[in-house]
């Protein structure tokens, strides 16, 4: 199961300490301009050793294609590409071969494959997220020619949090500072929640908001792959995420039915709805509007203190955890759900594309 989407469709493989991490795209469609510059910007959004607040582990991220573009565009065939790493500290976790991390992979990929690489934590490591956001730039460039814009911002940090809706602010203003939340005043406050749990040996969590705008009437199927199913699916699989909602999500079930439906009017682009309750999708299908959601992630596993924990012969012990860990995945995050969220933008246009054929 390392392959993701239906007809854009992305194998990844690699692990945190191997020798390099790496994927193959097919069902791309030929002709797509490829920005070489734009892909490897996205990746160094999500690369470590980027500020204060993220790991100093030091890795450049530089992406390599293999195969599947030719003078600058895709040829339809499958793109294959690799990141190698660079800066494994591998011997950091040599005392953790025997023992099982709380909260980490180690147990249960331990009791399901007999095995497993304990460096960084092998398959289970988030580094795996490289892969995905080589294949989600492809697909914003994909999206891009048919105007589907997709941003993601940090919108809450442990209990610091933006006021704002995602209207209210410049989403250009996003990468202006280093925890990506588009508003300065709540993004110094943010970063200084990283630092305290930084300088505490600790981690904190937060809440990602997620923005979609440009999209057509009629993305998405309308049983088993309802583009809020899949975006959620999408979502679900990123490391360190415990929640997703869209639209009014858990909000809207304090609202009565009158005070939660959204109206259709008709205005001179067309049919249009009064609010966005909806998150603009309904009955799976996309309805015209932003479609915008959130994604909640747990403060890291990973504590550079003393904890109780047990081995593999199931003797209590202490472990205390040596290695280059973020206090917050949050900042690194945003460009991982932009990247998941792209893919299901784009399997799901091309296969409105093929339904229309």
């Amino acid at each position: 199961m390392n392959s993701f989407g239906q007809v854009f469709r992305l194998t990844s493989f690699g692990e945190s300490h191997g020798r390099g991490i790496g994927g193959v795209i097919d069902g791309c469609p030929a002709g797509v301009e490829i920005d070489l510059e734009f892909i490897q910007h996205e990746l160094d959004r999500r690369k470590p050793g980027q500020s204060k607040i993220t790991t100093q582990r030091m890795e450049s991220d530089q992406v390599e294609f293999l195969s599947g573009i030719f003078e600058g565009k895709t040829q339809g065939t499958p793109i294959g590409f690799v990141i190698w790493n660079k800066d494994q500290h591998s011997n950091d976790y040599s005392n953790l071969k025997d023992v099982f991390r709380p909260s980490h992979a180690d147990y249960t990929y331990q009791k399901k494959y007999g095995s497993r690489d304990h460096r960084g934590g092998g398959r289970s490591s988030a580094r795996e997220t490289i892969a995905r956001v080589v294949a989600g730039a492809i697909a914003k460039l994909l999206l891009r020619q048919v105007g589907i814009s997709i941003h993601a911002f940090v919108y809450r940090v442990g209990e610091v949090e933006l006021k704002k809706s995602y209207q209210e602010l410049d989403l250009s203003l996003i990468d202006s500072n280093i925890v990506r939340c588009p508003d300065a005043e709540t993004a110094e406050r943010m970063i200084a929640r990283i630092e305290e749990a930084g300088r505490n040996h600790d981690t904190v969590g937060g809440v990602i908001q997620g923005v979609v705008t440009g999209v057509p009437v009629g993305l998405g199927e309308p049983v088993f792959n309802k583009l809020h199913a899949d975006l959620g699916h999408a979502m679900l699989g990123i490391n360190a995420v415990k929640g997703f909602e869209y639209g009014s999500g858990f909000d809207g079930t304090r609202l009565s039915g009158s005070e939660h439906n959204d109206v259709f009017v008709k205005t001179e682009s067309g049919i249009r709805t009064k609010t966005n309750h909806s998150g603009g999708i309904q009955g799976g299908i996309s309805n015209g509007e932003d479609i915008y959601f959130n994604v909640a992630f747990k403060p890291i596993a990973t504590l550079l203190k003393e904890q109780q924990t047990v081995d593999k012969d199931e003797n209590e012990t202490l472990i205390n955890p040596k290695g280059r860990h973020d206090p917050c995945v949050l900042p690194r995050a945003v460009p991982i759900v932009e990247a998941m969220a792209a893919l299901v933008l784009a399997d799901h246009y091309l296969l409105r594309k093929i339904n229309h054929l």
